[in-house]
């Protein structure tokens, strides 16, 4: 028994003399609670910085998606749309006036048959064309506009994809077919177009939009003040180092994993019209920078962990390795 710690003569250490171990743990306590903020924030920081480039910033997601122009899956979805965005105006009734009654369905389902193959054959030369990328571009910087308008004000209107460049392009391209130009001229000016957002979902985005945004500013700061006071505040710095590293490596991968059941559920959620291969395609652009980011924290938090705990050790053995080369050299 030492000598600061007096036994009472039941035996028990008098209280007032007890080590103050309270603060130290406490300190302990709270540095732990700290690196578990942290790394629960760092992923959610990636998600909300990636979100926010994504709604607000045309560049970048211009960017995204322009390797989808050269796509076979997604140039094959706009050669569908296009054609059905066509053949939704295209009348045959003049032409089975003068058919008998009777043959006039099968005659219709042959002429709408041959004209949708011929439609599409058209929009095929212009989709795999070298022009394509600039107006796939173009048509995606317009879109991702008008996104950031309806998220910055108020109202339900709808955001499109509106293809009718490619029409036009269709139609530079058959103006020396009379067949071709009669057929195009009937599609209205903004009559093929993909609705991206809906009107009434609008508002909801609008929402999410503003969380993203604060998010954006302050998970990151936040993040990391977080790490870096549990780091402080840690009484074993280099077991807190590694625990902070193999827990933002553990995060980042369970964000991995929720990316991947996401764009499954997402993708099996999908209307039948709608092409999976091409849609997984755009989840993968768009989705690419945010895994990229992930895959990033899990390496840079393992090779964290394992430098920690392999420092100390390491240079301990390297200088019992230098001091016996040293004792062996005296002699």
């Amino acid at each position: 028994m030492s000598a600061s710690a007096p036994v009472r003569p039941g035996g028990r250490v008098t209280e007032g003399k007890r080590p103050p171990h309270g603060p130290r743990r406490v300190r302990g306590l709270a540095g732990g609670v700290l690196l578990l903020v942290g790394a629960l924030l760092l992923p959610l920081s990636l998600v909300a910085l990636w979100a926010r480039a994504e709604l607000t910033e045309t560049d970048s997601y211009v960017a995204a998606v322009a390797p989808l122009a050269g796509n076979a899956a997604v140039q094959e979805a706009v050669v569908d749309d296009v054609t059905a965005g066509v053949m939704a105006h295209v009348r045959l009734d003049g032409l089975l006036k003068a058919v008998p009654r009777a043959e006039r369905p099968a005659v219709r389902r042959h002429f709408t048959r041959g004209i949708r193959q011929f439609v599409a054959q058209q929009v095929r030369q212009v989709v795999t064309g070298s022009g394509f990328p600039a107006v796939w571009n173009g048509v995606h910087r317009t879109a991702h506009r008008t996104l950031d308008g309806r998220l910055a004000a108020s109202g339900r209107s709808a955001v499109t994809l509106d293809l009718t460049p490619v029409v036009e392009r269709v139609k530079r391209q058959l103006s020396h077919n009379g067949m071709g130009l009669d057929i195009l001229r009937r599609v209205p000016r903004a009559g093929v177009e993909i609705v991206l957002l809906k009107g009434p979902d609008v508002p909801r985005i609008r929402a999410v939009y503003e969380v993203v945004r604060t998010g954006a500013l302050l998970l990151p700061p936040v993040a990391a003040l977080c790490l870096t006071g549990g780091l402080l505040l840690a009484r074993r710095r280099r077991r807190a180092l590694i625990g902070a590293g193999l827990g933002c490596a553990a995060a980042a991968g369970l964000l991995a994993a929720a990316l991947a059941l996401a764009r499954s559920r997402t993708l099996d959620a999908l209307p039948a019209m709608v092409s999976r291969p091409a849609a997984g395609a755009y989840a993968d652009a768009l989705t690419g920078p945010l895994r990229t980011g992930v895959w990033l924290v899990i390496g840079a938090g393992t090779l964290t962990a394992a430098l920690a705990a392999a420092g100390p050790p390491a240079l301990r053995a390297l200088r019992a390795r230098r001091l016996a080369a040293r004792t062996g050299d005296g002699p």
